[in-house]
């Protein structure tokens, strides 16, 4: 496989100004990393992108869309940035997170598991788990009540599925939320830079040619059930 390029692009000028303008009225780590928190959760929506994992954090606040991996990236640029020690945690995911974007053939074809991350900040002496900024608000409240409806512990970009761990897109230092950690099954680890694990073994996300030609056949299908979904969070 080639060499990738840097997907976290913290140097770029519209990541950087982007962070300052974020943390400029912010006098605290917690204050910053909060502001960072509620853009890359509200102000990119939730898309699966074209080019799927391999997107530059440049071209994340360009589009104002991604998804999990994407938007992790962005987070990570976003902290990196303005000197916020950050990192991100790969893992496998079980295909049930996306299950109702995704339906018939194309999901049964997809892995039984996939690759996942979620950001990691140094606050308050620690490193904290974060996931919440993956589903912007309106998504959260329309897939939470179509969950509830089909009686689903996972789906729809959400997981319920352990029962010490609260479906929420809200992030309080020391009290761990989240969206998808659920449905997380391998740990892969911390990384500092996207392309270094996109570039490993553990990967399970490649777009050969033949696949990505298909997830590119069935990706405009699944955005528009996660607009439909979002039209619901955003009536309710």
């Amino acid at each position: 496989m080639k060499t990738l390029p840097a997907f976290a692009d913290f140097d770029h000028p519209l990541v950087k100004s982007t962070a300052e303008r974020l943390a400029d009225s912010q006098g605290t780590i917690e204050g910053k990393v909060e502001q960072i928190l509620l853009f890359v959760r509200n102000e990119i929506k939730f898309y699966f992108p074209l080019k799927g994992d391999f997107v530059k954090a440049s071209e994340t606040i360009e589009t104002k869309q991604g998804q999990c991996n994407t938007k992790g990236t962005l987070f990570l640029a976003l902290c990196k940035a303005i000197g916020i020690p950050a990192r991100l945690h790969f893992s496998l995911i079980s295909k049930e997170i996306q299950k109702g974007f995704f339906s018939g053939p194309s999901y049964w074809l997809m892995p039984k598991s996939i690759s996942h991350s979620w950001i990691e900040v140094f606050v308050q002496e620690r490193w904290n788990r974060v996931d919440s900024y993956i589903n912007d608000r309106q998504l959260h409240a329309g897939a939470t009540k179509e969950l509830d409806r089909l009686g689903w512990q996972t789906g729809f970009s959400i997981s319920k599925a352990e029962s010490n761990l609260s479906s929420n897109n809200q992030f309080l230092f020391g009290t761990e939320q989240f969206e998808q950690m659920g449905a997380v099954t391998d740990d892969h680890g911390v990384w500092d830079e996207p392309c270094e694990y996109y570039a490993s073994e553990m990967y399970r996300n490649r777009p050969g040619p033949i696949r990505m030609f298909i997830y590119r056949l069935v990706v405009n299908a699944a955005n528009q059930r996660v607009a439909a979904l979002r039209a619901q969070g955003e009536v309710g």
